[in-house]
This record gives C-alpha cells, structure tokens and sequence, in this order.
C-alpha cells in the first residue's frame, strides 16, 4: 500500500486535474438521474394494490386521478372549464355530473347518489383521470398545467397533486440543504482543526466525492427524493473523519520524514486506507442491511449511501492527498493554535467515576426500551407536508365541501349483472363510514341492460376485463378506521368477484403499513447480525460485540424514547432506517475506542490503565467525529419543511450526539465491569508470555 501512496503522491497534479474532469460525467448522471417523489411506488409488485394501479393503466389507460372542486361557478362555465382540461396533456378524461346526463337535464332529476357525489350548494366536483401514474413526471406536469388553467374558485385534490408538492418543495429545498450542512461543518472544522486551510480542503474533496456518488446513480435510473435530500448531509457527516484521520497520519509522519513530504504522505495513506477501510465496513455493513427491505425505498437509500461511503474512502487516499500535498504551503502558513483544549482532566474523570455511568445507565435503560418500542409512527404522507401547500388546501376544501376523506376503486372484473353489481355496491354503502358507492350500474338501476349505458361513461370507466366503481369513504387514509372500512369492503368485493379488488391511496397506504412493520424487524435484525460479526472477525472476540452493539442499540433506544416521551409521532421511514444508520455511522466510535483498549491490554498495561489510555487517546477524535455528524444533519432538521426529511435528520443529529456520550461513558465502564470476561473470550487482550529466567529455572508471564 505504500508504493500506491508513493504513485498518489508523486502525481497530486495529475490526480487534481482527474478530479475536475471526473466533474463532468457526474454531473451528467445527477442531472439526468429521474427523481422518485411517490414513497407509494416502493411497495412489491406481488401486492394485489399495485397490480390493480398496472391494470389501471393498462386496461384503461389511466393510472391516478384527482378530485378538482370547484366554487360559485355556472354551470355552462363548468362546463367549459372541463372541456379545457381535458385538452392538457396527459388528462385523459374528465369525469362530472354531464358523464351520467345531458346537461340540460335539471339536477333534481339525476339519481341522488350522482347528485350528491357530485354537488354540494355552490360547490361541484369533477374527476380528473390520468394516462399516467401517480408520481409520472407525465402527470406532475398535468397537476402544474391544470393549476395554471384553474383561478382561485378551484382546488385540485388527491395524491398527484400531493406528490406534485413534494417534488416543487423538494427541490426548492435542496439546494439550502447542501449550503446548511456544508456551513456548519465548516464551523466545527474550523474549531477542531489547527489551519484555517484544512476545513475548506476537507469540504471541497468530501464535496467532490458527493458529486460522484450522486452522478453515478444515473446507472439506477432514478432515486427517492429521500435518497437524494439524505445523501449529501449523510456522507458528509460519516466519512468526515476519514479527513481528519488522514491528516493527522501525514502531520505524525513529516515528523517522521522530515524534508520528504512524498514518503511521509506514502505512509499516511498506507496508515489511512488500513484504518478507514476496516472501520468503514461497519458503516457499509448498516446501510447495506437497508437492502433487506421488502419495501424498496431501503434498498434505494441502502445502495446509494453505501457506495457514497466506498467512493469517500477512495477519495481520501487518492483525492485529498493530492490536494494536501498541493496546498500544503497554504496549510502550514494558516497554522494556528488548536481551539479545542486539552481534555486529559475530562478523560480522567469520567474513567475513575465509571460506576455514575452504570448507576445512569441502569437508571435509563428500562425508560428508553419501553419509549423506543412504544414511539407512535405515522403512514400518511400528506401529514409531512405543510398544510399550507396547494394539495393540503384542496384536500381540506374536499372534507369541509363534501364530507370526503378518501375515495376508493374497485376494479370488478366483467361477469356480473346491472343487479349483482347494485347489490354489491348497496352493501358497501352500509359498511361504516362509507358515504356512497358509485359504479356504471347507478346510473340505470338494476334490471336495465348495460347498453343503456351513456357511450361516453362507458368508454372511460369500463374495459375488456374489468370496470371501475368507485367508493367515497369518510376515513382519512392511514387510520384504523379506514383500515377496517377497506378490509370489509374488500370481502364484500371478494364474495361477488373473487378476482376483483379494492385500490387506491388508502388501500396503498394499508399495505405500506403493513410492509414496513416486518421490514422494520427484518432491517434491524440483519443490521445487528452483520455489525455482531464484523466486530468478531475484528478483534476476535466472542464477548465485546455483544458490548459494543449493545452499547450502540442503548443510545439509539435511549434517541427513539425521546419523540415518544415528547408526544411526537415520526414519519414511518425515520422508525425505520434510524436504527441501521446510527448503528452502522456511530459503531466506528466504539470500535475505535476498543482498538486503543485492546492494544494497551496486549502491551501488558492494568485494566485500569489501560481504559483511562484508550479514552484519554481516542475522545478527541470521538468528539469531532460526533460533532461533524451532528453539524451535517442538525441544521436540515431545523430548516426542511418536508417531515419525512426534517425528522430523520434531527433524529440523525440526535443520535450522533447521544451515542458520542454514550460511548465516552458508558463503553468505558462495561470495559470496568467485563474486563475479565474480555480476556478470556478475546485474542489480544491479555498480557504476552514472555520467558524469564528465574532461580535457574524458567517462568511464564
């Protein structure tokens, strides 16, 4: 590895000037990697939900729909403005009260069902169907072109619109949060390091190796928005240290080489890629647990944060070596005094007064397990927007004008008569919170044949194979409520058409619930096992991964108790990979810990001596590394207004600080109490046999 750092070092031009030019292709591939804004669209496909979204599009060529309301409008005006919006692009059809009868026939005459579903005083509803799916850039653009052709009497409901708003809010957002986390990490750069040169080195390579990781999802196809708002602060807060290790190997090894720079960074990042490599594979380890997910969002996030991690590994002993080498001058000239001072008496405390973490930690434990498992988590996406958005405004609009929470499709396969298919509906209505249940059939009653049918209704809501009847539910999606409604409504579906089935946002919204609540058992158990032996392999030890993990799963206990203890319902992504990612980003700091202990012990030091050694030698970098994983996150929690961002980052910041203390505290204690039983399920913990003469005979030490 030294001779591969002698080549880094000898050509830092070369590889500067790769740098810049490896800028090209990476931005290519971010700009034109497509952005995923629907969390719906991550389900399996084996869910009979999402087959029935494919046989929308396929069958009727149409994959969402919104609710558009209108108010104190004529209704030739009404009209008129349907015929607008079924000239944009991607609206397939437009369903309203003039889809059941001719216009001129008064309202009073249509059945009550149509007329009330459709009006309600001085407000009416029409039906926007789509040729795309819910989150197709073809449909945002539909939702933003309608948004334009409606004046303030209207609101456009429903998800696309929802998914819409995500999207304009994502991307407003983005670019602050990049400025945010960049900036405060400059701060506590600046304070840790001793040149003003170095934070700035540091965040340009660090960037650069954003840029490439980013660029190379193109390979993909497309991300979450999650994956690419997360991404950024993420690798910025976990490969930091990486930097810092760097550095300090190069600035130990000019001492060491004086007046041969090459040699000294040779063997920095020989040293460097040692270290980093062993500790990043924990990290990779957490987010490639992500991957285990039946929900697919945790293999998008797992895949893209876990290369982002190998390209910053690569980056620091290829990259910023280059750039060290070259603006090494500057470095040395805006050299300064260190800001953070000497932290030995801190060290020295907390070691010899271990039994006031034990005493805390007993104290907490049980608090912290019961909040972490009892912490209420919500699955409607809508909820983690403002309320002050175009779709929040409308869906609101919808409740307050026509009493209309959610709207459910039932796709019911051809088969049955104009009387099987009212007698189905009439059941569903009585089924609770049910308003009304609309289909072809409402319009002619039983016993008249379908072609009595108007041509234009029957064309939009009818198939080869199937038909679409819809069913207005007072529930909001994503409550118990709602949850029971459609289930009930499902079996009354099942006993007419076995192969019919009941779509839609809600019945989405059921199954994510029910996806990630195995995925969230499934993710942490392949996290635990994956880190549990990585940390055996490591230092050979049967005893200390159950310590080190069981420390980590403490402080990530103890920063899940605290939103429930505090009334806060989390999104149900951040219940989710919070778990993985604190484990697998902070582990590192309780690896690094035990390293140091281990080869004190091994070097024949006490027990005692060695703990307080290897906290003394290791709570620096600890810190740092904590506090620049709490700099990239902290402030995106403060600022982003999308919940399901805003929550995983403050839970992210959190966590990097409560494990930081957690392993300055409480590892150092459990080395206290299990140090015997370390020993002797360990490789390197004990003192070396050496043989002594003594008395003329041999002893063994």
């Amino acid at each position: 590895m030294v001779k591969f750092g002698r080549l880094i070092a000898k050509h830092k031009v070369i590889i500067v000037i790769l740098s810049f030019l490896l800028l090209i292709p990476s931005l290519f591939g971010f700009v034109n990697t497509r952005v995923n804004y629907d969390l719906l669209s991550y389900l399996p496909d084996t869910l009979e939900t999402v087959s029935g979204q494919d046989i929308l599009v396929d069958e009727f060529g149409m994959g969402a729909f919104s609710m558009v309301i209108v108010e104190d409008m004529e209704l030739k005006d009404v009209q008129a403005l349907k015929e607008q919006m079924e000239e944009v692009e991607h609206v397939k059809d437009v369903l309203w009260y003039d889809s059941f009868a001719d216009i001129s026939i008064p309202m009073q005459m249509l059945p009550a069902k149509i007329k009330d579903a459709f009006n309600n005083g001085d407000s009416t509803m029409m039906v926007a169907l789509f040729d795309d799916t819910t989150s197709a850039d073809d449909t945002m653009k539909a939702i933003t072109e309608l948004r334009k052709m409606v004046n303030k009497q209207c609101f456009i409901s429903g998800m696309s619109g929802i998914v819409t708003d995500i999207k304009n809010l994502s991307m407003q957002e983005m670019p602050i949060y990049v400025v945010i986390a960049g900036l405060l990490s400059l701060l506590v750069l600046c304070i840790a390091m001793d040149s003003f040169a170095v934070p700035f080195i540091f965040l340009w390579c660090i960037g650069l190796s954003i840029i490439y990781n980013l660029g190379s999802n193109i390979f993909l196809g497309e991300i979450s928005y999650i994956t690419q708002a997360l991404t950024a602060v993420l690798q910025l807060g976990v490969t930091m240290d990486y930097s810092i290790f760097l550095l300090n190997s190069y600035e130990e090894n000019k001492e060491r080489f004086e007046n041969d720079k090459v040699r000294a960074m040779a063997h920095a990042i020989s040293n460097t890629f040692k270290s980093v490599a062993g500790s990043s594979v924990t990290t990779v380890a957490g987010f490639a647990a992500l991957c285990f997910m039946t929900f697919a969002l945790g293999k998008d996030i797992g895949i893209v944060m876990s290369k982002g991690v190998v390209i910053g590994v690569i980056a620091t002993v290829t990259i910023l070596p280059a750039y060290i080498l070259v603006f090494d001058k500057i470095i040395e000239k805006t050299s300064h005094k260190a800001f953070v001072p000497d932290l030995s008496k801190v060290s020295d405390f907390i070691t010899k007064h271990y039994i006031i973490a034990l005493v805390l930690f007993a104290i907490i434990l049980f608090p912290a397990v019961y909040g972490n498992n009892n912490v209420e988590v919500y699955y409607n996406i809508d909820k983690s927007l403002p309320q002050t958005l175009p779709s929040a405004v409308a869906n609101k609009k919808l409740e307050k004008d026509f009493n209309m929470n959610n709207v459910h499709m039932v796709l019911l396969k051809n088969g049955l008569t104009s009387k099987e298919k009212n007698a189905m509906l009439s059941e569903i209505e009585e089924v609770k919170g049910v308003k009304w249940a609309l289909g072809m059939s409402s319009v002619i009653g039983p016993g008249i044949p379908d072609s009595m049918i108007p041509s234009e209704l029957s064309e939009m809501l009818k198939s080869d194979n199937y038909e679409v009847e819809f069913v207005c539910s007072d529930y909001k999606t994503a409550t118990d409520e709602v949850n029971e409604q459609i289930a009930s409504i499902n079996k009354i579906v099942k006993k007419y058409s076995k192969d019919s089935m009941v779509i839609g946002e809600a019945p989405l919204t059921k199954d994510l619930a029910d996806v990630t609540d195995v995925d969230l058992k499934n993710v942490n158990i392949a996290s635990i096992a994956a880190i549990f032996v990585i940390i055996l392999i490591v230092f050979k030890s049967i005893s200390l991964p159950v310590i080190l993990v069981s420390v980590i799963e403490f402080a990530i206990c103890v920063n899940m108790a605290i939103p429930y203890y505090s009334g806060i319902t989390l999104p149900f992504v951040a219940s989710i990979v919070i778990g993985t990612i604190q484990l697998g980003a902070t582990v590192d700091y309780a690896i690094l810990m035990t390293s140091k202990y281990q080869k004190e012990r091994g070097k024949g030091a006490s027990k005692k001596e060695a703990i307080m050694l290897a906290h003394e030698s290791s709570m620096r970098s600890i810190l740092i590394s904590g506090a620049s994983f709490f700099a990239a996150t902290f402030g995106v929690g403060l600022y982003s207004k999308i919940d399901m961002i805003s929550s995983l980052c403050t839970l992210l910041s959190r966590g990097a600080i409560i494990s930081t203390v957690v392993v300055l505290c409480v590892l150092p204690a459990m080395f206290m109490i299990f140090d015997p039983i370390i020993c002797k399920t360990s490789i390197g913990f004990g003192p070396k046999k050496e043989k002594n003469i003594v008395n003329g005979g041999i002893a063994h030490e």
